[in-house]
């Protein structure tokens, strides 16, 4: 089939409304696909890692950088943050219409939905890995979010 034929068969699917075709025989296969709806795919956030305190500069006197990661560490111990698995867009519930899927001080099953990510039009679902109380909603709806920024702080029940 050369590029004049599939420009055309493209035209064809256009102007109607079918939103999927398929075409194989031995020598070649082509799909074509159409339409807005977003896939939806599960993701599961990473296991959560301690983070390392961070080490003082050599020129900071010793003291106060002991001070400052103390209270640190006694939040680390006490909650854990539930990061992001990708970088996209931030979401709180299916749609904007649509009650939040977790608000602070929900406690949420292992598996259950807490947030879209959305990433090249991709919704992803950020499931909870364990039981846990929601502490603080670390991200606001519809903004950015990297690769490990903290979605969630959160405390083990």
């Amino acid at each position: 089939m050369d590029i004049k034929d599939i420009k055309s068969l493209i035209k064809v699917i256009t102007d109607t409304d079918i939103t999927e075709f398929e075409m194989e025989n031995e020598e070649q296969r082509i799909v074509i696909k159409r339409g807005s709806e977003p896939e939806i795919v599960h993701v599961s956030a990473p296991a959560y890692a301690p983070a390392q305190p961070a080490v003082a500069p050599a020129s900071a006197p010793a003291a106060p950088a002991v001070a400052a990661e103390a209270p640190a560490a006694v939040i680390n111990d006490q909650y854990e943050t539930i990061p992001s698995p990708i970088v996209g867009t931030f979401y709180v519930a299916p749609s904007p219409d649509s009650d939040p899927y977790v608000k602070v001080g929900d406690v949420v099953e292992a598996g259950q939905t807490l947030c879209i990510v959305e990433a090249m039009k991709l919704m992803n679902e950020i499931e909870a890995e364990f039981k846990c109380k929601i502490i603080e909603i670390s991200k606001a709806n519809a903004q950015p979010v990297e690769f490990g920024d903290a979605l969630f702080v959160v405390e083990k029940v």
